[in-house]
């Protein structure tokens, strides 16, 4: 499969080079979050986008992919991908002056992903990989410790303890806490969260994923002010934050479908307007 990416070579090569210890720690939500993710976006695309869904993965559901880049920039044809998991802002930083990596950050490489889908020239395989990237990334766009510090590797290296077990703030948010919030598997999650209205959606999907990050920048402030070195997490930690974890779940959910239905159903922003009103 061809890399499709519109950063250069040389760019990537440096990135590489230039490549911190934050891409060679966690990645993403655990496969709880991305197959949640994926599956309540699964449900929202129209009968078209669905179509064309299923033709670039070959049958195979958004799922099944939710979860492949995390192994996959960790190998050698895929290794320009690690820095576009994330992007780090640390406290001395704006969202909107924080420090790029040359390999790109999480809102370049959406932008870029979503171009190729969007270009008729890409060819089928280019697209079915822009799309597996996408779908992976949306649920790492609303995780918060994915805006997190540059300088504690996204909270890689804020050592806390959950419960008695010594970990980190980056962890507990990956896989700790949605775990433990609700004993469910994904599709129980599917169907207990989302049940947003029509209006509900139509204000969670509007703007655009550099609107997106920033909101999700926001719970990371709040995160790191909750969570200081050696806090225990605890059943009071897990019932503040178990219905962020939902909600970031949805809209990671909601979001991506919007996205997709946008590119591949011409009649889709009408009948979106329409659902608004």
């Amino acid at each position: 499969m061809k890399r499709n990416s519109l950063i250069c070579t040389a760019g990537r090569a440096a990135a590489l080079l230039l490549m911190t210890p934050t891409a060679l720690l966690g990645f993403g939500w655990g496969q709880k979050g991305h197959d949640t993710t994926a599956a309540i976006a699964t449900r929202h695309l129209t009968p078209r986008t669905a179509a064309a869904v299923d033709f670039l993965l070959k049958g195979q559901s958004m799922v099944y992919w939710a979860n492949w880049l995390d192994n996959a920039s960790h190998t050698p044809e895929y290794a320009y991908s690690k820095t576009w998991h994330y992007k780090n802002i640390d406290p001395d930083e704006t969202f909107e002056n924080a420090y790029i990596y040359p390999g790109g950050d999480i809102i370049i490489a959406l932008n870029e992903q979503t171009r190729a889908l969007r270009n008729p020239a890409t060819t089928p395989a280019d697209a079915a990989l822009a799309l597996k990237m996408v779908i992976h990334l949306m649920g790492d766009l609303h995780q918060p410790l994915h805006m997190g510090r540059r300088n504690d590797l996204g909270g890689n290296k804020r050592q806390v303890k959950f419960f008695s077990r010594d970990t980190n703030l980056h962890s507990v948010w990956d896989t700790s806490l949605p775990d433990i919030a609700h004993k469910w598997s994904y599709t129980e999650w599917v169907d207990q969260i989302d049940r947003a209205t029509p209006a509900m959606e139509a204000v969670i999907t509007a703007g655009d994923f550099t609107d997106w990050g920033k909101e999700t920048y926001g719970l990371a402030t709040e995160v790191y002010e909750a969570t200081p070195e050696g806090t225990v997490v605890s059943y009071d930690y897990i019932a503040r934050w178990t219905p962020v974890i939902e909600q970031q779940f949805l809209k990671g959910g909601l979001r991506l479908a919007y996205i997709l239905n946008s590119i591949y159903d011409p009649e889709f922003m009408n009948l979106a307007g329409e659902g608004a009103k």
